[in-house]
């Protein structure tokens, strides 16, 4: 049954937990009660909304922010064509957590000889590994003709330009930087989580940073004016269209065995206290900025989560809070008003900049009381009141997800 709705002001209030906004182009419907949206993530989603492939509607989730080419935390359902900057170039990104057999009273006092052992094991920041070893030569040989090897040598084929100064191999089971971690959370049972976020590292930029380029000039070719450059789009069944979801599948391939690999290289390193621990029961693995084929509202469309976690109904997904900050494994609940989706974490308040010019290094050890991480300047721009309140976020999207575990972060590793 159709929910009744009233009008006040510019939009509509629904007996659903999202708020309807009327646009010149679709409408929006933003999952963000109780939670602030800045005003050029609002500009940024009306944009999107006023692209003339749209389905239905556009999403937005209540980690919602201003980011580069679509807004993040926003959910774009398009017939006939994909928008490369809306993807990103941060191909693949996700998330894994997994239940260990581990629990809160096995753990020593202190945990900085454990981070330090994961630093050792899984390269952060700009680093990669010097040589391949062999367990991660077989996520990228294995496999055969559908080797991740083998795919990127034909796409290169293709496009000769999609290249890094390192060989991919060399980045499979490395973290990078910027918002990217390492973290071991404990639950409301006090079992520990392994739980990271990474995704197609050097490779994924690349490849989105060419598609992109390439999308903007078929704009220029077809003389296609848009209200964001960023916005440039490749029309399905057209080459570059095809070579793109190719790409772009690969990439996420990529970013699934990535954080495969750093699960699997964290367990090893906690080998050396814990001789006896392994995964013991659930373990997650999933995407938030990627493209998928789905059906919707009874039509077959292109997905695009930006910074968004698919939630159909018994989906697990992965919800993180910021360094110091609660996080959650939640179950899906299938709303289709949301194509199936919710956030992807807290949602950044404020710029890095802003962050950096905001906090002190004071506040951030005190925001990260108890934590064993980075306690240095280097960090600020992550500190947990540079995000939103994961509180508030989690109340906003009520109808998307259910809690399954609650988690505490107790160590925590960043680039």
């Amino acid at each position: 049954m159709r929910a009744r709705r009233r009008r006040t002001g510019v939009f509509f209030v629904t007996k659903q937990n999202f708020i309807h906004h009327e646009t010149e182009g679709a409408p929006l419907k933003m999952w963000t009660r109780g939670v602030p949206v800045e005003d050029a993530a609002m500009q940024q989603l009306r944009n999107v909304a006023s692209l003339p492939f749209i389905h239905r509607h556009v999403a937005a989730m209540p980690d919602v922010h201003f980011g580069r080419g679509a807004t993040v935390g926003s959910v774009i359902a398009t017939k006939g064509a994909i928008i490369p900057a809306a993807v990103g170039v941060d191909i693949g990104c996700g998330m894994v957590a997994a239940h260990t057999s581990l629990r809160a009273e096995h753990l020593p006092d202190s945990l900085k000889e454990i981070r330090s052992a994961i630093e050792r094991g899984v390269p952060v920041g700009q680093a990669s590994h010097k040589a391949a070893a062999s367990a991660i030569e077989s996520r990228w040989y294995g496999g055969g003709e559908r080797s991740l090897k083998e795919r990127f040598r034909l796409l290169q084929e293709k496009h000769a330009t999609l290249a890094t100064r390192k060989s991919p191999v060399l980045q499979i089971g490395t973290l990078g930087g910027g918002n990217h971690f390492i973290e071991l959370c404990l639950d409301e049972a006090g079992a520990v989580w392994v739980m990271l976020h990474s995704g197609s590292r050097g490779i994924g930029n690349v490849i989105g940073g060419y598609f992109i380029a390439k999308a903007k000039e078929e704009m220029e070719r077809n003389f296609i004016r848009l209200p964001d450059a960023d916005l440039a789009y490749l029309v399905e069944h057209s080459t570059l269209f095809d070579d793109y979801v190719e790409a772009v599948g690969w990439a996420q391939d990529y970013a699934m065995e990535n954080r495969k690999a750093m699960l699997e290289e964290v367990l090893r390193n906690l080998r050396h206290f814990f001789p006896d621990v392994a995964v013991d029961g659930v373990a997650v693995n999933c995407h938030h900025n990627y493209v998928e084929r789905e059906r919707h509202f009874d039509a077959q469309v292109w997905v695009t989560r930006k910074g968004a976690v698919r939630a159909r109904e018994g989906d697990l997904g992965i919800i993180p809070g910021s360094m110091g900050a609660r996080s959650y494994i939640v179950r899906g609940k299938g709303n289709a008003e949301s194509f199936e989706s919710c956030s992807h974490g807290a949602g950044r308040a404020m710029s890095r900049g802003e962050a950096k010019r905001r906090f002190t290094l004071e506040d951030h050890v005190a925001a990260t009381e108890g934590v064993e991480c980075r306690k240095d300047a280097g960090v600020i721009d992550e500190t947990p009141a540079a995000y939103k309140d994961i509180d508030a976020v989690m109340a906003a999207q009520a109808d998307l997800v259910e809690v399954v575990h609650t988690l505490k972060q107790i160590l925590c590793i960043k680039g």
